[in-house]
């Protein structure tokens, strides 16, 4: 049995997909759907119970000697939370937690940490550079490298214990983000409302407007790798997860239009006063670990990953994958 967290949220249910193509249906997902449409997300998957978030943690020690993964998905992943407290308790503490049981039952623990972590990106973005130097900028990165400093101390560790610094995540089945979706969501959703899209002006000199990059990675090869480490149950350890190549705004804006197959019109906007000072220009994942390990697929471009986002899902009425 295989239980994933997060799992009727976007990352959660494409890998609850992924489980269901290698044959596995012994699943719990756990998460917190109450008014939201999240549901729609596991209508075509196979899984045997949905638990809700608030009352798993009490029925946890019932799965003693039931289960063998915890791919751990689930958490509150705005990085505009302004309740700390909250985030501490729902992504800290609620991690320890699984981390814990997956010790005592000595199972594998596969779990998302974010390259918010990594905050300005003054130190670089190396996964193989002491983590106790990072200084992340929001609430949401901080409660995910408190987690990550946690685990570097345990003496007594699950089975397999695997941490992924998901850069940008983008992909069928974020429909439910709201805000927090990916850029190329949003890209489609202008583009089909005014016929245009809007990209943030550049507030840091030598950047253009538009020209602010990241490590755009496509959902299919974050469910790719995950699907690596339960193949090899020998890998540990905490591991960037994005393309290594960073891209900009502007080219993931074109790269939608033409995807849609309409001539690009990309215009400038005002960035919100109360993201400028915390604003990331620039993300590139070092991936070197990665490939170290063994995992030596290629991933996506950004060109062909918007492509069969945009043509097989959201131009299908945001089918679900």
């Amino acid at each position: 049995m295989i239980i994933v967290t997060g799992g009727a949220g976007f990352i959660g249910s494409c890998v609850v997909r992924t489980l269901n193509d290698m044959g596995i249906d012994d699943i719990i997902i756990v998460d917190h759907i109450v008014k939201t449409d999240k549901w729609m997300n596991m209508r075509n998957k196979r899984y045997i119970e949905y638990i809700n978030r608030d009352e798993f943690l009490q029925k946890l020690d019932s799965f003693d000697g039931k289960v063998s993964h915890v791919i751990h998905m689930g958490a509150c992943s705005a990085t505009t939370e302004k309740d700390f407290d909250f985030l501490y308790k729902n992504n800290f503490e609620y991690t320890k937690a699984l981390y814990k049981f997956c010790t005592k039952n000595q199972i594998s623990f596969i779990y998302a940490s974010s390259a918010a972590t990594y905050g300005n990106g003054e130190n670089g973005f190396d996964d193989k550079n002491d983590i106790k130097i990072l200084m992340p900028l929001n609430g949401y990165g901080y409660s995910k490298q408190l987690f990550d400093l946690w685990e570097e101390k345990q003496a007594l560790k699950p089975k397999q214990h695997v941490g992924f610094k998901f850069f940008n995540v983008y992909g069928p089945n974020e429909y439910f983000k709201g805000n927090m979706a990916s850029v190329i969501l949003h890209t489609f959703k202008q583009i089909k409302e005014k016929g245009y899209m809007g990209l943030f002006k550049s507030y840091k000199e030598g950047i253009q407007d538009g020209k602010q990059r990241r490590d755009f990675v496509y959902v299919k090869d974050i469910c790719n790798v995950i699907k690596f480490m339960l193949n090899n149950p020998e890998v540990n350890g905490l591991f960037n997860l994005g393309t290594g190549k960073a891209r900009t705004f502007y080219d993931l804006a074109v790269a939608t239009f033409q995807a849609m197959k309409i001539e690009p019109d990309i215009r400038f906007i005002d960035m919100p006063d109360s993201l400028r000072e915390k604003y990331q220009y620039y993300t590139q994942a070092n991936i070197t670990k990665l490939r170290d390990v063994g995992y030596h697929d290629d991933f996506y471009t950004l060109e062909d990953g918007a492509k069969d986002y945009v043509q097989n899902y959201l131009m299908k009425d945001y089918e679900v994958y």
